[in-house]
C-alpha cells in the first residue's frame, strides 16, 4: 500500500519529521493548521507528513466508502478487529518511516503521531516499528491488537517516550478505552505521559500545548 501523502516543511533540510495520522472519515490536510501554527524551530527544521488513508468501504457506517486505515465492525473497538486492514496499515507507516530515514532524517529524530484511528495505528506501528524512533503520540484513541502487542513489539521502541491524551466526554472512543490501552503500555514498561481534558472526540489549544512541549523534549 502506497499512501498518499502531503509535506509541510521549509527550505532547510529537515532535522526531524513528524508523521501525522489522521482519524476516520478525515483527510490529511485535517491537521495542517496545527502543524502550521507549531512552534517547533528549538529542534531545527521539522518537516510535517500527512499521509491519506485509502478509500475503503467501513462496516460502522453501512458500508460506506470513506477514507479509513482499517475497517471499523463496531462500537465495542476489540472485538472483530480487523487485523489485516490493521497489519496492512502498520506496514505501510514503517515504508514511510523508511523512506525518511533515506531522505536523510535518522529514525531517532521521527515521531509518529495520529488522532482516533490514527492513534490506533501510531501506537500500533510503533511498538512494531525495527527502527528506533523519538516518540509515539497518541491523540484520542486506543490500542489495537492489544492482545498479541507483547509478543509482536520489536525490541527498538521498548522504551521509546509516549504521549497520549483524551477527552473526558470522548463519546466515540470511551476514555475507559484510552485508559486501558495507558495501563496496557506501562505493563510493557513504557514510559507514557497521559493527559485527559473537559472536550468530547476532539482536539483542545491545551492539548496542543501539551504536545508542543513533549515533542520539543524528545527531539532536543
Amino acid at each position: 500500500m502506497d499512501l498518499q501523502t502531503l509535506e509541510l516543511s521549509g527550505q532547510a533540510p529537515a532535522r526531524a519529521s513528524i508523521v501525522m495520522l489522521h482519524g476516520l472519515g478525515a483527510d490529511g490536510t485535517d491537521f495542517l493548521p496545527m502543524a502550521d501554527e507549531m512552534d517547533l524551530a528549538a529542534v531545527g527544521p521539522v518537516r510535517w507528513l500527512f499521509p491519506r488513508a485509502p478509500v475503503r468501504p467501513v462496516t460502522i457506517n453501512g458500508g460506506y466508502p470513506m477514507r479509513a486505515w482499517y475497517d471499523i465492525r463496531g462500537t465495542e473497538l476489540v472485538n472483530r478487529e480487523d487485523a489485516t486492514g490493521l497489519r496492512e496499515t502498520f506496514a505501510a507507516v514503517h515504508a514511510l518511516i523508511e523512506r525518511e530515514v533515506a531522505r536523510g532524517v535518522p529514525a531517532a529524530r521521527i515521531v509518529l503521531a495520529g488522532f482516533s484511528q490514527g492513534c490506533a495505528i501510531t501506537l500500533g506501528a510503533g511498538l512494531r516499528c525495527p527502527l528506533k524512533l523519538a516518540g509515539l503520540a497518541g491523540l484520542s484513541g486506543y490500542l489495537p491488537l492489544a492482545d498479541t502487542t507483547a509478543a509482536e513489539r520489536l525490541p527498538a521502541n521498548a522504551t521509546t517516550p509516549v504521549f497520549m491524551a483524551h477527552g473526558l466526554r470522548d463519546g466515540i472512543v470511551p476514555l475507559a478505552r484510552g485508559e486501558s490501552s495507558r495501563d496496557a503500555l506501562l505493563a510493557l514498561g513504557m514510559s507514557v505521559q497521559w493527559q485527559a481534558y473537559p472536550m468530547e472526540h476532539s482536539v483542545c489549544i491545551e492539548e496542543v500545548q501539551a504536545l508542543r512541549q513533549w515533542l520539543l523534549k524528545v527531539l532536543a
